[in-house]
């Protein structure tokens, strides 16, 4: 693969390697290894270690514009920062399918393509920045590159709890059927209308009310399984 493409790589990540090796290790795939001659090394290593150190950052950043929410509510947070679907979109924004080394076989599989492979190679990347450049040049990339570039406008996305969702997943476990929601009524006038939901399922039914149906169907969820399991769940 051309230099200048490494370059051009370089660039998007605001990221100059000291040694370039370690860049070529963080996008190298084993099927690459598999078939090249010599003595090179894949980014699992590298992967292994750039998740650790992407947990770490997130987690401090999340601490510190987040001081008084709970162990668990943080956890959530991270989970949705760290999480393969954030990520695969930060590696689509720098193109780093483009940037892989692939064996011949995962290149006519769509390699470059696979989500999978993008990320990571993005969590290889924070590794070879930290072992290039230290702490401080990994934490800027995470930082510049994959924490949400304003942390506490991002509240909402980052801490929302999707019940309804928790709910299925609870009822398709157990091979119940799905959760049925009915709106009942709707009071108020019709510039500040209350929806009220109702939610049956396992032969129970729950009530959540919101200013919109949707609103009114996530607390319906989260009122049927706090039924459920018998103790509420906590809002953190």
């Amino acid at each position: 693969m051309e230099i200048r493409k490494f370059e051009t790589l370089q660039k998007l990540i605001g990221y100059q390697f000291h040694d370039p090796e370690l860049l070529f290790e963080a996008l190298t795939h084993s099927s690459y290894v598999r078939e090249a001659p010599g003595t090179l090394r894949d980014n699992e290593q590298l992967e292994f270690l750039g998740d650790a150190i992407l947990g770490f950052v997130v987690s401090f950043n999340l601490a510190n514009a987040y001081p008084h929410y709970s162990e668990g509510k943080l956890s959530r947070g991270r989970a949705r920062i760290v999480g393969a679907e954030h990520l695969a979109k930060i590696a689509a924004q720098l193109e780093l399918g483009n940037y892989l080394r692939l064996g011949h076989g995962e290149e006519k599989t769509g390699g470059r393509l696979k989500t999978r492979l993008a990320v990571n190679a993005l969590e290889a990347l924070v590794a070879a920045i930290y072992r290039d450049g230290g702490l401080k040049s990994a934490e800027s990339f995470i930082e510049h590159c994959i924490l949400p570039q304003h942390l506490l406008a991002a509240e909402e996305a980052l801490f929302f709890v999707d019940y309804k969702s928790a709910l299925q997943e609870y009822l398709q476990a157990g091979r119940h059927r799905s959760a049925m929601y009915r709106v009942v009524a709707e009071n108020g006038p019709e510039h500040r209308k209350v929806f009220v939901v109702e939610v049956s399922a396992l032969d129970r039914v729950a009530r959540g009310s919101g200013e919109s149906k949707k609103v009114a169907e996530q607390q319906a969820a989260r009122n049927l399984m706090e039924f459920v399991e018998r103790k509420p769940l906590p809002d953190e």
